[in-house]
């Protein structure tokens, strides 16, 4: 049987590799999900400022205005990125502007974007993820990513592009590592 892939466009497989990653490396579900949202929404704002989609931060003094305000407590590191989180009443979770990113909404997009395919992309994530002790998996989980992300056209053309999950890809990369 051929190895299946998966039209969708970056930034659920971001969100869902972000999410097995944290949970990887000690998040509980709940709190993995929201990281991953968080990592996919900070990796878009710079990608849309970078292709001009988005204004660039203010500038303070004419300085980069500094990351805070952004309702975080702390931030968790997660695919070389600071992620803003809190300590909800429910646990950890990523923030968005002041408040908490519900975990309950990223499962309802992951199951929208990815659909049937779910069950099956989380497997191959999830054994890829297995393939490192923690401390390796959170200094190269980002190159990982890069290696398999689906390939899409350059600059604005590619914003939000559908691309090809290629589960085969993650499998070899899974096998490479044993």
């Amino acid at each position: 049987m051929p190895d299946k892939t998966v039209l969708i466009n970056r930034a659920p497989v971001l969100t869902f590799w972000g999410a097995v990653v944290a949970e990887r490396l000690g998040s509980d579900r709940n709190a993995a999900l929201t990281l991953g949202r968080g990592l996919a929404g900070l990796t878009a704002q710079s990608k849309g400022r970078t292709l001009g989609i988005f204004k660039p931060p203010k500038l303070e003094d004419g300085k980069p205005a500094r990351k805070t305000g952004l309702g975080e407590e702390f931030w968790v590191e997660l695919c070389g990125r600071g992620i803003p989180a809190k300590n909800a009443k429910e646990g950890v979770r990523a923030v968005v502007k002041d408040q908490p990113i519900e975990p309950e909404a990223v499962q309802r997009y992951l199951e929208q974007k990815f659909g049937a395919d779910l069950s099956t992309v989380r497997e191959a994530m999830e054994e890829l993820a297995r393939g490192f002790n923690p401390d390796e998996l959170a200094e190269i989980a980002f190159s990982l990513y890069a290696k398999f992300r689906p390939v899409i056209p350059a600059g604005q053309a590619g914003w939000g592009a559908k691309g090809k999950l290629d589960l085969g890809l993650i499998r070899r990369l899974a096998k490479h590592t044993e």
